[in-house]
């Protein structure tokens, strides 16, 4: 099978790409490049590669593909924020334009990664599923990803099967490592200057799940009878995946020996929380989608690979691990423009 990955070259896409590989699909990659010089180490290109903005995509790009997964995105709220306009322009109708050009070229299978951001700001103590509870998006970012949910809804049909994957905060390892994700920043934290600091009371609670089994859902996708999954959206987590921030810290002081955990309480109670429930993946889709990743051995993944590659603070903070601060660096050398396209 043909698959093509958007945002393969970003944090998610570039563990996905290697999964497909070793399983024997097929890959193709289009990605516009914003993240490709933030790998850790050498990343030897293995697939066809198109450097294409998705809001420049077309049918043409998607020719002999079967499955699309499609992770290409401004991929956060800070990032979103930066000039909302233009978190719709690419996230919204930038998704539009890869599904209507995918769907166009023959394409069978549309994988969306949607955010579980979209939920907002709980009201409630009961844990959040897909179809019941209220959708309260409350940024840019979180608007977009409901958007084009709907969109893509619409679009479903026998002859172009959509599903959408809503995933929990993600941590884990990556050659394109982010740094700005709770767990990876409290370990990485922990890691290089042997402390973590947490400003609230570590009440809040938080869904998390490992970036493999993030990538085993979207190929579940790929994998799963279209009966099971057209035009349905899954939250994608493991079983009591829901953690509070007090959980994440000691899990990342458990994976870094030595290290020292403080709760200065500053903050106080964080308003954000919120539980999510993973009962539908989890039985709905039970032959296809196994996690198999804790925050524990997420932790102790983390640290192994900080030695291997000798990880640094300087590193840490940097742009390459997060992916605000390397949008601005294209801006401020001039690669990109306020549009966020490549100057020619």
């Amino acid at each position: 099978m043909n698959v093509l990955v958007t945002g393969n070259l970003g944090y998610i896409g570039s563990v996905l790409t290697d999964i497909l590989l070793d399983r024997g699909y097929v890959v193709k990659g289009l990605d516009t490049g914003y993240y490709s010089e933030c790998a850790l180490y050498n990343v030897s290109p293995r697939i066809e590669q198109i450097t294409k903005d998705i809001r420049d995509a077309e049918s043409s790009d998607f020719e002999g593909i079967d499955a699309v997964i499609h992770l290409a995105a401004l991929s956060n709220d800070p990032l979103g924020e930066l000039a909302p306009g233009l978190t719709e322009e690419i996230n919204f109708q930038g998704t539009v334009n890869i599904a209507r050009s995918a769907r166009k070229a023959g394409v069978k299978r549309f994988i969306y990664s949607s955010s579980q951001s979209m939920y907002g700001i709980s009201n409630t103590c009961s844990e959040l599923d897909e179809d019941n509870s209220e959708k309260n998006p409350l940024t840019a970012y979180a608007s977009t990803k409901w958007d084009a949910e709907c969109e893509l809804k619409k679009m479903c049909s026998k002859d172009f099967i959509t599903v959408c994957f809503r995933p929990s905060t993600v941590f884990g390892v990556s050659p394109r490592l982010r740094c700005d994700i709770v767990f990876n920043n409290l370990t990485a934290c922990a890691y290089t200057t042997g402390k973590i600091e947490i400003k609230s009371d570590g009440t809040p609670w938080r869904p998390i799940v490992h970036i493999r089994d993030v990538s085993s859902a979207f190929i579940a996708g790929i994998e799963a009878p279209e009966e099971l999954i057209a035009g349905q959206a899954f939250n994608v987590g493991i079983k009591n995946g829901n953690y509070t921030v007090r959980d994440i810290a000691e899990a990342a002081q458990r994976a870094v020996s030595g290290s020292k955990l403080v709760f200065t309480g500053e903050h106080g109670s964080d308003a954000r929380t919120y539980k999510v429930s993973f009962k539908k993946i989890l039985s709905v889709l039970k032959d296809y989608f196994k996690p198999e990743w804790d925050l524990d051995r997420g932790g102790r993944e983390l640290v192994d690979f900080f030695k291997k590659i000798n990880f640094t603070e300087e590193q840490f903070r940097g742009r390459c691990c997060n992916r605000l601060q390397q949008i601005n660096h294209l801006m401020s050398e001039n690669k990109i423009n306020d549009k966020l396209r490549w100057f020619k």
